[in-house]
């Protein structure tokens, strides 16, 4: 493995090297460094993607693939689009309790990064089936805006998936 190494001192555990050196394994357990990998292996064809053209369609794929009864936990799930509008991808961000879930946006904007998304959906479900955006609802998806921005990657839509009927953010002029 080679290393390029910048050098602004001494590297406390060995002498001075030149600025690409050949590290054993043994040298990099010694360091204590972690080896990375990223990877994202797509198993369907891009012409078999499903295009999101509106929130119904969202709605629609947030249901195929929603594990968790609706009444029952609060969940979130994030799709990933390309440029064409095309589901890269989903995942699911998190399973809550009764009354809320935690939405880390650092975790979708990884998965974002890692499958080259475009955009990205955010959905969750209220088990009360109330159709109304918390405080939090609203403070979590201007949060996911700002931050997508920031990596060039839209917030398209924040659903709120409810047992009959849903809610779009974007639709209700909130996003």
């Amino acid at each position: 493995m080679v290393v390029a190494l910048k050098r602004r001192g001494r590297c406390p555990y060995k002498a001075p090297r030149p600025r690409a050196i050949t590290m054993s394994k043994i040298e990099l357990d010694v360091l204590k460094i972690a080896e990375i990998q990223v990877q994202y292996t797509p198993k369907i064809k891009p012409s078999e993607r499903v295009q999101i053209t509106c929130s119904k369609d969202a709605e629609e794929v947030f249901r195929c693939i929603w594990n968790h009864p609706l009444e029952l936990k609060e969940c979130a799930y994030a799709l990933f689009l390309n440029r064409a509008n095309k589901v890269i991808g989903y995942l699911l961000i998190s399973v809550g309790g009764i009354s809320g879930t935690v939405i880390d946006q650092r975790n979708i904007f990884q998965t974002a990064l890692k499958v080259n998304a475009s955009s990205c959906i955010v959905g969750h479900n209220h088990p009360s089936n109330n159709p109304t955006p918390s405080e939090a609802d609203l403070k979590i998806t201007q949060k996911l805006k700002d931050s997508g921005k920031l990596l060039d990657i839209l917030l398209v839509d924040h659903l709120i998936i409810l047992e009959e009927g849903y809610v779009s953010l974007a639709d209700e002029g909130l996003l």
